[in-house]
């Protein structure tokens, strides 16, 4: 690696190092002494040498003087952020998803899970997806494209940078093929099947590698079942569900754009006979269906996140409340509902205390069988909560 960096230093206030020294990456602005090292003095996305109120350094990272998180630590031993140091992050991210992982179709790197805070990649086939969320991040893509050319010599490299989290780090918009060529959609195989992702247009990074260990624990559930999938995206839940032997599918999905994806994915992998998508609201279709009396045997309920900022916690645990208790009313007597939360605001067992009032009220009884987390690609970094974003459960729901 490159010898030791000649970067300013930021200074904390006496006593806020103790979270960084417990393991965590972020330094907020009131942490700061501003009175000896101005916020003011830095750029955006800068290189700094992050040290304690006594001089004593804690690693080399980056800062925004314009946002909540000012700084991220991202080497403790003081290293140069450079392509040297990217390179040596992606071979030890890789390591884990070559382990995990026997083709390349999965999240490559996890932000602060993996050493490289505001920095998502990932892999389809020879096709490789990165976006930036912070201004440190972007402020290395060169040094991060070089370094993903180095280790995974894809085919094609695509920035993805039009996430709603650069805005808040002064950062535009963008999506920029920078290596190769990608002409229309690209493939995500998972289970042995195959969906057609837009890269280019569709929604974060293409495709939600986070639910595929969940996606493959449905076998058990859904053989010979009628399963429903609300929220569908491009059909992962309810395809892989046909491909374990469901009878009859239902996918929805508010989104026009989707649908089609949906039915492309239908043909691609011969399950026009089984599965069906709808464009509707969510909310709507549950509704219509529980007038109409339809019912499945299994309802999956993957919703974008209803818990975005913390002062939301509320309103959004109150929706999740009211879409678990429109799925429990569509389901057969003796039926499963699979319920996810992606909002990282959203705790596990709020998720798990709407489930069960939204039961009561029904006067339905539940049996949680599973908990749900993330997959192993987007591994959780033990000292920053906000990285164990995924929870969810399969239930059974029963009569009273």
């Amino acid at each position: 690696m490159a010898d030791t960096p000649d970067y300013p230093a930021l200074v904390l206030r006496r006593g806020e190092e103790r979270r960084l020294r417990a393991g965590h990456l972020w330094v907020f602005s009131n942490e700061v002494d501003v009175a000896r090292t101005p916020l003011t003095a830095f750029t955006p996305g800068q290189p700094v040498w992050i040290v304690d109120a006594a001089g004593k350094p804690l690693g080399t990272g980056y800062v925004n003087p314009s946002t909540l998180i000012a700084a991220r630590l991202v080497d403790r031993a003081g290293h140069a952020l450079d392509r040297s140091l990217v390179v040596h992050r992606l071979k030890v991210a890789l390591a884990l998803r070559e382990r995990l992982y026997p083709e390349p179709w999965y999240r490559l790197v996890f932000g602060e899970s993996d050493g490289l805070p505001g920095l998502t990649v990932e892999r389809f086939g020879d096709v490789v997806v990165a976006q930036a969320t912070t201004a440190g991040m972007d402020r290395l893509r060169d040094e991060v494209t070089a370094a993903l050319l180095k280790v995974l010599s894809p085919a094609a490299l695509l920035w993805k940078n039009d996430s709603g989290a650069r805005a808040i780090e002064g950062l535009g918009e963008s999506v920029e093929l920078v290596h190769g060529r990608l002409d229309g959609p690209t493939v995500a195989r998972e289970g042995g099947l195959e969906f057609l992702c837009d890269l280019r247009e569709g929604q974060k990074t293409g495709w939600f590698y986070d639910q595929r260990a969940n996606r493959d624990r449905l076998a058990p559930y859904v053989k010979g079942a009628r399963v429903l999938d609300v929220f569908s995206y491009l059909g992962g839940w309810g395809l892989r569900a046909a491909g374990f032997g469901a009878a009859e599918v239902d996918c929805v999905d508010v989104s026009a754009r989707a649908v089609d994806g949906i039915r492309a994915n239908i043909a691609r992998n011969g399950f026009g006979d089984r599965a069906r998508a709808h464009a509707a609201d969510a909310f709507e279709f549950l509704r219509a269906a529980r007038a109409e009396r339809r019912k499945w045997d299994v309802v999956i309920l993957d919703p974008p996140a209803f818990v975005k900022r913390k002062k939301d916690l509320k309103e959004g645990s109150l929706a999740y409340r009211r879409l678990n208790e429109l799925g429990m009313q569509v389901l057969e007597r003796d039926g499963i509902l699979v319920t996810c939360s992606c909002s990282h605001h959203m705790p596990r067992e709020l998720l798990v205390d709407g489930l069960q009032a939204g039961a009561r009220h029904l006067d339905r009884q539940v049996q949680l069988l599973e908990p749900l987390s993330q997959s192993p690609d987007h591994p959780v970094h033990p000292a920053i909560p906000e990285t164990d974003y995924l929870k969810g459960v399969v239930a059974r729901v029963l009569p009273a």
